[in-house]
């Protein structure tokens, strides 16, 4: 069976967005017989009506539904782990053993819940899916306010995500490129800038962005970010093990850091970080659309199932780097994260090649993680061109779009060097809602569970708990902010 989208008491053409607000002429949809002829029963439909199933096979995230669980949890994997894993041993050094443990199982638990939620919220109707977040949280808040809540946090998590990843992995160039051409060596005297950096990672991405049109087709791509995510986490918390800790360690809080206006301050932004490096949420259902699905085999079954390993995976990874990190250096971990602290402690005795295979790990995990976060900027590009032109995207329009975008992420990668300083702040306003509030609201919208009933009640409380947790983080991250300052170097990588 398929579906056309036809409106109601109006002639002009309109377009039902798969990513941008709806339009305010209402539809319906009716079910026609996929034959080349006339529906059984419904004449054909008028002119410039849209068909959603063949306007949605045009694009990246819907082009191709063959996916499978396997490949559900490549993308799982590569889009969950992330460098802002190698900031939890800090999170840790401000809260204690107890709390780290405690919060880091409490947001674990809370974020796997709200992608149950999800996964559960992919088709609301029999034969619907809603295969992207922006199109969830219209369908969930109307247009107006769908759009407001959604569009800024999704293209932040999309566009904000490839620049952090291009100032993440042009740093660990740098960095492996120094260890390998040490001072006095012929290659030594060749380093490159923090530009020239940004821009060979750039134009590694957008070459292999080019090679795989889908996001179905990326499984390959994420398969590969996945295994070196697994093996830089892994390797860090090994080697952190097998060196040692270094002399004086200690694991108390100093006074001055948790009392008054610091210690609060310093409790909520290690929250923060503990709530930053559970990422991929707004690409919880565009994963899903990938996957195939019929009333006998819905796609939440085979989702699920891919969740739940890739998940126990994320596990393995987030909790001995945070519990080993912050047991080999407690509080001398620096703010740059467990992987500055290993080579400044135990660099010196540890294989240069051993320490670049760390590197050379976190750079490919960037890499990989870039092409799957720019799906959904490539989507909405496309959409914008299929929909006004009413046919697929030719390969150099394509080609086009990738460029323009990978272009855009490197200019404010290149401008805004220091964005990772802000990231407490934007991910705040952005990727905690995203995370853990929003799935909770349009679950109580959508499916309209009882009043006062146990998932209303629940649902409510553990959103208005992610709301004011939202504000807490975004006020400690500017009181930070104002306290530490910012060292605003603008076009200076």
């Amino acid at each position: 069976m398929g579906e056309v989208v036809v409106p109601i008491e109006d002639k002009s053409k309109h377009v039902l967005p798969l990513y941008l607000p709806p339009t305010p002429v209402p539809f319906q949809i009716i079910t026609i017989k996929d034959t080349p002829g006339a529906a059984a029963g419904v004449s054909p439909p008028p002119q410039g009506v849209v068909n959603l199933s063949e306007l949605e096979s045009w694009l990246p995230l819907t082009e191709s539904r063959n996916g499978s669980t396997f490949s559900a949890i490549l993308h799982l994997l590569c889009s969950g782990i992330g460098f802002q894993v190698l900031f939890l041993p800090v999170a840790f050094a401000s809260l204690g053993w107890a709390w780290g443990i405690i919060c880091l199982s409490i947001a674990f638990m809370w974020q796997l819940y709200t992608t149950w939620l999800l996964v559960n919220l992919h088709e609301p109707v029999p034969g619907i899916r809603c295969s992207r977040f922006v199109r969830m949280s219209i369908l969930a808040f109307g247009p107006k306010l769908g759009k407001l809540l959604a569009i800024f946090p999704v293209m932040y998590l999309s566009g904000g995500s490839c620049v952090m990843l291009i100032i993440t992995a042009g740093s660990s160039m740098e960095q492996l490129f120094n260890i390998i051409c040490e001072e006095g060596t012929m290659c030594g005297s060749m380093s490159l800038s923090g530009t020239q950096w940004f821009l060979i990672f750039t134009c590694i991405a957008l070459i292999i962005a080019q090679l795989f049109p889908n996001l179905n087709s990326i499984a390959r791509v994420s398969l590969t970010g996945a295994i070196t995510s697994i093996g830089y986490c892994t390797m860090i918390w090994a080697l952190s093990i097998s060196k040692g800790r270094p002399n004086d360690v200690s694991y108390g809080i100093p006074v001055a850091d948790r009392t008054g206006m610091t210690g609060f301050g310093n409790i909520l932004n290690a929250i923060g970080i503990i709530m930053l490096a559970f990422r991929g949420h707004n690409l919880i259902l565009e994963i899903q659309g990938t996957l195939p699905s019929d009333s006998k085999h819905p796609s939440r079954k085979s989702m699920w199932r891919g969740v739940m390993v890739s998940y126990m995976i994320i596990a393995m990874c987030l909790f001995p780097l945070a519990i080993v990190g912050f047991w080999a250096y407690g509080n001398k971990i620096p703010e740059e994260g467990i992987l500055t602290a290993f080579t400044k402690f135990h660099g010196q005795d540890t294989s240069k090649y051993v320490i670049g295979l760390i590197y050379i790990w976190l750079t490919i995990s960037c890499i990989t993680s870039y092409q799957i976060y720019a799906m959904p900027a490539f989507d909405n590009l496309e959409f914008i061109y299929a929909s006004s032109k009413k046919r697929r995207c030719p390969g150099w329009v394509r080609a086009g779009i990738c460029l323009f975008f990978g272009g855009v992420t490197f200019f404010v990668a290149v401008a805004f060097p220091f964005l990772g300083k802000l990231a407490p702040l934007i991910g705040g306003m952005a990727a905690v809602p995203l995370t853990f509030v929003y799935p909770c609201f349009m679950w109580i919208s959508i499916r309209k569970p009882r009043a006062k009933g146990a998932m209303w009640s629940l649902n409510l409380g553990v959103g208005s708990i992610g709301i004011v947790l939202s504000l807490l983080l975004i006020v400690a991250a500017v009181w930070k902010l104002d306290d530490k300052g910012l060292n605003a170097n603008f076009f200076r990588p």
